[in-house]
């Protein structure tokens, strides 16, 4: 990474998030796979009831930063799932924050959970539930491995509002670098009032909130414009269209469900 430390903090600085603020910049620059997934666990947390102790499944975790955050800032113990990074990788950066003994990583398929029915406390997932949690039958699976009264938390890229017709000119233009922003994936990206319907309708959980991040696409293109800086992206910077669509369309959803 060409840029020093202190940028790398002046980059990340967000008052919004205190607790995100206190880990090393260049551990949450490297960490891109998407906004800012600390940020997104702050703001997430702000309306979950973990306590020390408590067994969490941290599903589609990335690189295993919110697990992380989640042992330190709250003294859980997370089981770290994911299917697209390897579970010895993210072995590695566990062991490297010191969480060996909270953490602990699982390479598994959201429809293939290896765990025992009731087993978790608490159940968060931050940019992946979209992915898969749209089929009208996956929370009545997920639901199962949480205890009966423990929460289901998601916060996850979505709408704002629907479109009132085709998708948007913005989301469809093609960036300066010829990559677009909507593609075919991006039909998973709903309203929270579409995602509260889905859950409400089964009879598995009780939806306590279902709500859009204030300012989020701010906090989205300020994560973006740091990793482009510092030279993380995997992939082309968003935050053109995130500036074009600036909060119209593009929004990051929280969802928290109690099981009944």
């Amino acid at each position: 990474m060409g840029i020093t430390k202190k940028r790398m903090k002046e980059l990340l600085k967000n008052d919004r998030f205190p607790r995100s603020a206190k880990y090393d910049p260049e551990w949450v620059l490297k960490g891109w796979m998407g906004p800012n997934v600390l940020w997104l666990t702050e703001f997430l947390c702000e309306k979950m009831e973990l306590k020390p102790g408590m067994r969490v499944l941290d599903m589609g975790c990335g690189k295993a930063l919110s697990s992380v955050f989640l042992a330190k800032e709250y003294g859980v113990q997370v089981w770290a799932n994911d299917l697209w990074i390897k579970a010895t990788e993210n072995w590695q950066r566990i062991r490297e924050a010191g969480m060996e003994n909270q953490v602990y990583p699982v390479y598994a398929e959201a429809h293939a959970l290896p765990y025992a029915e009731g087993f978790f406390d608490a159940i968060v997932s931050l940019d992946s539930y979209q992915y898969y949690g749209t089929d009208d039958l996956y929370l009545p699976y997920f639901q199962k491995y949480v205890r009966p009264g423990g929460q289901i938390g998601i916060v996850i890229p979505g709408l704002a509002r629907d479109f009132d017709g085709p998708v948007p000119e913005h989301l469809t233009r093609p960036h300066q670098d010829r990559g677009v922003f909507w593609v075919d994936e991006c039909w998973c990206f709903h309203t929270a009032a579409w995602w509260r319907n889905l859950w409400e309708r089964t009879s598995v959980v009780n939806v306590e909130i279902a709500d859009v991040m204030p300012d989020g696409w701010k906090h989205w293109v300020q994560y973006e414009n740091a990793c482009d800086e510092a030279g993380t992206l995997i992939f082309s910077s968003e935050a053109e269209t995130l500036e074009a669509d600036a909060g119209r369309y593009l929004a990051l959803i929280r969802m928290v469900g109690r099981k009944k």
